[in-house]
This record gives structure tokens, sequence and C-alpha cells, in this order.
């Protein structure tokens, strides 16, 4: 029996739920497929929030171990429940994975438990405990990613494995080797680092983060070795395997490294497997993207793609807007989001955030630049928190005064980096943010001195 729905979307993590719930906002029928019993995606359910639970349970083991004196407080004696760490981790997403059900119940979208797959223009077949046909004018594949293979590293989902085995290790590690000094190798090896494990990093490039500006991932490099991690930058890693109790890494011109545990952290790659593209002729491009048009049209007609399957960075937040400006293209004919306003932010302690371009971008674009820049050693607030280490970078046209980028490392800059956002997506200047009067002592001020900064007339320094 075949079922009809005005549209529906392949895979329930950030962009296809978010989709999902905004097509029926906007009055079609629509229908959600998805293969895991519990929605939301790798973001959800083994990525993006479960980390940040690890990140802040190890965060404040590890500043109850180190970092409370200067404020007077001595603590005897810490012990680590790594069970109950755990535990607590599981209990939140599971909650999460519950609520977002409940917000596709409420929204009225039909959801599948199964694999789909195209049969043709048109047709979608769940495999799986919904087994169906679904019939629809309007298609969206929404598959997200999966991690990026290497070769030579042998997983084995135990000793050898990924960012999801990183999550769960029954065992605090004596030895962990990261593969992949990005933001995934990083914020896992904080987490591994602060509940005592050595952590290794092994990167190909001569720089941790790649695609982050330059100079922030320098200051990123120089905190995390003063933090304890071990970098081995240039590294190529010819293979990786469990050997006995523990693990060997073999790298190019180098002694072999023998370690508890390896986690394999080079990235992610476009999950399009047995969707069926060819029977709707979808032609993956070399690394896996789906090529889609401004509107996110692949070349069949009714079929859309959107967030990590196609073009751009792999973010929850960019599946998101895409999910929302797709249908509403498919609803009203008009659906939109800025690349140029996508912020991305490290976990790490401290925080890196970023919105729109690197130094190093402006400079092969031959665009003119002034830069400002403000410390947060130089930030009252920051001094009341012990947290002063970073800065705020501002970049901006040198012609019009335009923002152009912001690059934040220090405390909390996953959240100041959204005022950077809504200033550049309004065409904001940094004479704008620096007129714009920001709350005493807040951390917000860095930005402010930075934006004073471009026109080098920062007050506080």
């Amino acid at each position: 029996m075949t079922q009809e729905f005005d549209l529906v979307v392949i895979g329930g993590g950030p962009g296809g739920y978010v989709a999902a719930i905004r097509a029926a906002q906007l009055g079609l029928k629509t229908a959600c497929v998805e293969k895991e019993p519990a929605i939301g995606g790798t973001c959800l359910r083994v990525g993006c929030i479960p980390s940040k639970l690890m990140l802040e349970s190890s965060h404040l083991y590890h500043q109850l171990q180190h970092g409370l004196d200067n404020h007077g407080i001595k603590v005897k004696q810490v012990e680590l429940d790594l069970a109950a760490m755990l535990a607590r981790k599981n209990q939140t997403v599971e909650g999460l994975t519950r609520g977002t059900e409940s917000l596709l119940k409420g929204a009225g979208v039909t959801r599948f438990f199964g694999t789909g797959r195209f049969d043709g223009p048109g047709k979608v077949i769940v495999e799986g405990k919904d087994g169906t046909t679904l019939q629809a004018k309007h298609i969206i594949i929404a598959t997200g990613s999966r991690v990026a293979q290497l070769p030579g590293v042998e997983l084995d989902g135990d000793r050898v494995g990924t960012s999801t085995e990183a999550l769960s290790y029954s065992a605090v590690p004596g030895h962990l080797v990261v593969i992949g000094a990005g933001y995934i190798g990083l914020e896992m090896g904080s987490v591994w680092r602060r509940l005592g494990a050595k952590v290794t990093m092994l990167e190909y490039l001569d720089r941790i983060l790649p695609g982050t500006d330059a100079e922030t991932a320098n200051i990123a490099f120089k905190i995390f070795k003063k933090q304890g991690f071990e970098f081995q930058l240039g590294t190529k890693v010819l293979a990786a395997r469990a050997k006995g109790k523990g693990c060997i890494v073999e790298c190019e011109g180098k002694d072999p490294i023998t370690c508890d545990r390896v986690l394999l952290a080079v990235g992610r790659a476009p999950y399009t497997d047995n969707l069926g593209l060819e029977t709707i002729g979808i032609q993956p491009e070399p690394r896996g993207q789906i090529p889609v048009d401004d509107h996110f049209r692949t070349s069949a007609e009714g079929v859309y793609a959107i967030g990590d399957v196609i073009r751009g960075p792999m973010l929850a937040h960019k599946a998101e807007e895409e999910g929302i400006a797709c249908v509403e293209f498919i609803a009203t004919g008009y659906g939109h989001v800025n690349y140029d306003v996508i912020p991305s932010v490290v976990y790490t302690h401290p925080e890196i955030a970023a919105v729109g371009r690197t130094e190093e971008q402006l400079r092969e674009a031959g665009i003119p630049y002034n830069k400002g820049t403000f410390p947060f050693r130089a930030n009252a607030r920051a001094r009341t928190l012990d947290d002063v280490e970073g800065q705020v970078k501002i970049l901006a046209h040198a012609d019009t005064d335009r923002i152009l980028g912001v690059h934040i490392i220090g405390p909390r800059a996953g959240d100041m980096i959204a005022e950077a956002a809504a200033a550049m997506e309004f065409g904001a200047s940094s004479e704008d943010l620096a007129r714009t009067c920001h709350a005493h002592p807040t951390l917000s001020e860095v930005m402010k001195e930075a934006a004073l900064a471009v026109a080098k007339r920062a007050i506080h320094i």
C-alpha cells in the first residue's frame, strides 16, 4: 500500500526534523523517515549534545582539582564517578530525543522508522519496522554524514574507534592517541585529558584546527600545549590497530606509538549510501556531496538536499537553516541562507568561535581590511571569572568598514559570537558595534573594544 504526502523528508537529524516541522507549519502533509529509533541525528544522539555534556562535566571535575585555589576554595579530595557522568549524558540525550519526537508529533508530522530509499521519481520505499511505500511531489534528502575513514586505520568499535566510542569509554585511558587535530579531536581529547588521560594529537598539517583563522589557531595551540596536550604536527598516520590489550599507531618517518586507545577524528563524509539515487538520475560529486542549486534543488525533479550531504560546513545549525529555507521555497517560492554569516564554535576551554572570513581568505581574495583585537586579560569580567586567556578579533573592510569576519578565543566565545553574527547579518560596520552600549562588567565589552581597536581607539588597553 502506498501512502501519499506533499513532502517526504529522508533523515531525522537537525536539518531533517526542522524541515519537517516547518513544512507542517506551512500546511504541507509531511512525513519524516529515520532509520534510528531516536530522532535527532548524529548531533543529538552521538555528536554535539553528548560531547558537550562530557565537556561540561569534565571541565567541572578539572576545575575542582586545579582551578579553585585562586577563588579561596580548597577541595581536599575529588573523586571521579565515570559511570555516573556517562549516565547523566545518556539520560539527558534520551530526554532531548523524546522531546524532539514530541515536537514532530505535535506539528502533525508522520514519522516512519526505517531506511528510506528512492525507487524512481516521487517514490520512497521505507525498509525496516515501518516498512511501506511513500509517494510525494517533494522529497528532501537530509541523511547527514558519517565518520570519514583513513586508510590503514582498522576500526574495531572499541580500542580503535571514532567519536561515538570516545563518548562512552568505560574507563579513563592511560594514553589516548587522537588522529586529527580538528574540532572533534580537540573536544574529545579535552574530555579525557581533563579526566586524567595522556593525550597525543597527530595532525597531518603543520597546524591545528584546519580552516580556522591562523592567528586564532596559533593562540589555541599554545594554550592547549600548556594544558598538557602533546602534539605531533606534520605527521602522516600510516596505520593504527588494536594489539593485545592496547593499540599501536604507525606514522611515516617515526617510531610506532603504543597506547591504550585510538580516536579517529579526521572529519566526516556525506552519507548517501543505498539511497537509490541512481533510480532518479542523481550522481554525487567525487567527495560524496549531492549537487544542488541556490534553492537546494537537485538534478531530479521535486528532489532537494540539505545539510551535510551538500556543500558547505557540516554544522547542525547550517542544516537547520537550509531545512527551513528549502521548505519555505517549496511552499512560498522564496527561501534563502546567508552562507557568509554561519558561525562555528569549538567547545574546548577556552572556547573558539568564528563567523565570516579569516585573514587568510581576505588576503587571498585581495580584499583590503583593517583589524582590531582586544584581549580578555584586559576585561574586568574575565578577571572576576579568573578566565583571561584569548582575544576577540574583528576584520572590517578598509573602505566601507563593513564587518567581514569575527574570531574569538576565550571564555564563552560560543555565546559571544551571536552578537557578531547578528551584526554581520544586518550589514553592520565596526563603528556600529563600537558605538553600541555594552553592559559593564560583561565579557561582551571585549567585542566593543575590539571594534574600537579597528580604528585604533580602544579605551581599556
